[in-house]
């Protein structure tokens, strides 16, 4: 099983989940840029971190066989921090850069109208830079805020097949699908969807359009998700066929829009090369002293 993760959150996860990952059949993925979970206080800390996306993080996965894209944004969350809107005089210099994808996660957590102003402005830089668009729709009332979602999307002029509104559900399906937006689904325990609701979802709706992710980050989640997922498609009597198209042709055909996919085998990256002077290994096999 070939398998596209088009939403994990890597800086977050070990290398054992990538060599798990590489060894379940994940061959390339996303990293959107988020919330860290510790509230940052000034942009110098968004450049830092955008750094890292564009640059070790993509060094690293590469050392085990995967290949590492990313969005770029100002998260919903922290989009209402007075301290962070000169994130948005940032963007552009790594909207540039190769290896980015997509203008995001963008959207909505709280509904506020410091959020959709930030919205507003990362889609009018998507259309500036012809990149997509990854939407995080919130937790909360996320059918009244995929719904504004999608009126500022269609207001922006992007058209909908550039526009990957993700997190949804059951209750969420029809409104996006109906747009012609690119539906995600992220794969995650407890508070987001299961490997047998997306099925049931899949069965419902078709693969169509359908992008399935882990959304894997610090919090309590399964960087396997996709593959889980796949299992539970062929159980359902869904094809090889089936499963290729959501866990791979799909999100490739989303983020290839952006004309910056990489997706040639790096297996056998060199274990001992460096980045700024730093190596995935430790000690002696990295061949100095213990580390």
């Amino acid at each position: 099983m070939r398998i596209f993760d088009p939403h994990i959150h890597m800086t977050s996860r070990t290398t054992d989940d990538y060599e798990a990952m590489y060894a379940a059949g994940v061959r390339a993925v996303v990293e959107p840029s988020f919330w860290l979970g510790q509230p940052r206080t000034g942009v110098s800390s968004f450049r830092d971190y955008f750094d890292g996306l564009v640059g070790w993080e993509r060094f690293r996965a590469e050392r085990f066989g995967i290949r590492h894209h990313c969005t770029i944004a100002l998260n919903p969350k922290e989009a209402n921090d007075p301290r962070l809107s000169g994130v948005l005089d940032l963007l552009p210099r790594y909207l540039a850069k190769d290896g980015v994808v997509a203008v995001g996660e963008v959207g909505f957590d709280s509904g506020t109208a410091e959020e959709e102003r930030a919205f507003r402005h990362q889609l009018e830089l998507a259309g500036e830079f012809g990149l997509p668009v990854l939407v995080h729709t919130p937790h909360r009332d996320k059918a009244a805020g995929t719904r504004r979602t999608l009126q500022l999307v269609a207001e922006s002029g992007l058209a909908p097949e550039r526009v990957l509104v993700d997190h949804l559900n059951e209750a969420t399906v029809a409104m996006v699908h109906e747009s012609g937006c690119t539906l995600g689904f992220s794969i995650y325990p407890d508070t987001k969807m299961s490997p047998e609701r997306m099925v049931r979802v899949l069965s419902e709706w078709g693969p169509e359009r359908m992008v399935v992710n882990s959304a894997a980050d610090w919090g309590r989640s399964d960087p396997l998700a996709t593959l889980r997922t796949g299992e539970a498609m062929l159980a359902a009597g869904f094809t090889g066929r089936d499963v290729e198209r959501v866990l791979w042709d799909n999100p490739v055909e989303f983020y290839g829009r952006s004309g910056r996919l990489l997706l040639d085998d790096v297996h056998g990256a060199d274990h001992t090369a460096t980045y700024s002077g730093n190596s995935v290994l430790r000690g002696e096999r990295a061949g100095g002293g213990a580390a």
